[in-house]
C-alpha cells in the first residue's frame, strides 16, 4: 500500500476519494503540521512508499508550469548559530532522495515577493514550498521510500498567492495525470 500525501485538500481536488492501492493523507500546511501528520500515519500503518503531490512556486526562471520530480530539499527559513541561511543547528542542510530532479526550498511561509526569492535562489533550489523537507526527513526516519511530485502554481513573486488560488485546481489535474501515467490508477 502507498500513502498519497498532500498538504491541502485543494491540491487533491482532481483525485478520486478512493484511489486503488493508495491511502490518502492531508497534513495541513507547513513543516510542523507535515511532520506531525506524516509521523502519526507512519506510526499507525506500514507503507511501501510515500507519494507526495502538491504545488510549488518556481524560483528558477527556466522551470515552466509543469510537474517536477523532487530529488533534494533544503530549508530556506533557518540559520545556524553563525547566521548562515539554509543551515540548521541540528538538521542536515540538504536531504536527498533517489532519482534525478529539482531541489526544493522549504520554509514556513508562503513566498510571494522578489526580495525573498533573491535570498532563497542562491541556496540552489529551483522550487519553493512549505512541507517537502519535513516529509522527506520523516520518511527517512521511518525508512520508507518517498517520491515527491510538485506542480508549478506560481512564480513566488508579488501577487503569487492570487496566482496560486487561480492555479491550484489545474495543478491538481496535472498531478492526477502524472499519478495515472506513473502508477496506472
Amino acid at each position: 500500500m502507498r500513502l498519497l500525501v498532500a498538504a491541502l485538500e485543494s491540491e487533491l481536488v482532481a483525485f478520486e476519494a478512493e484511489l486503488p492501492g493508495f491511502t490518502r493523507l492531508v497534513t495541513g500546511p507547513g513543516k510542523l503540521q507535515a511532520t506531525y501528520a506524516l509521523t502519526r500515519a507512519l506510526d499507525a500503518a506500514p507503507y511501501d512508499e510515500i507519494v507526495v503531490v502538491g504545488t510549488a512556486g518556481a524560483i528558477d526562471a527556466r522551470l515552466e508550469a509543469s510537474v517536477y520530480e523532487i530529488s533534494a530539499a533544503i530549508q530556506h527559513d533557518v540559520t545556524d548559530i553563525d547566521g548562515i541561511v539554509g543551515q540548521h543547528v541540528s538538521l542536515p542542510s540538504r536531504i536527498e532522495i533517489a532519482g534525478e530532479g529539482v531541489t526544493i526550498a522549504t520554509g514556513d511561509h508562503f513566498v510571494d515577493d522578489a526580495e525573498a526569492v533573491a535570498v532563497i535562489r542562491p541556496l540552489g533550489a529551483g522550487l519553493v514550498d512549505m512541507e517537502t523537507y519535513a516529509y522527506i526527513w520523516v520518511a527517512e526516519r521511518f525508512g520508507v521510500p518517498i517520491r515527491v511530485l510538485k506542480a508549478v502554481s506560481d512564480r513566488a513573486q508579488d501577487g503569487a498567492i492570487t496566482d496560486w488560488h487561480a492555479a491550484v485546481a489545474a495543478c491538481s489535474h496535472q498531478l492526477r495525470d502524472r499519478i495515472r501515467d506513473d502508477y496506472g490508477v
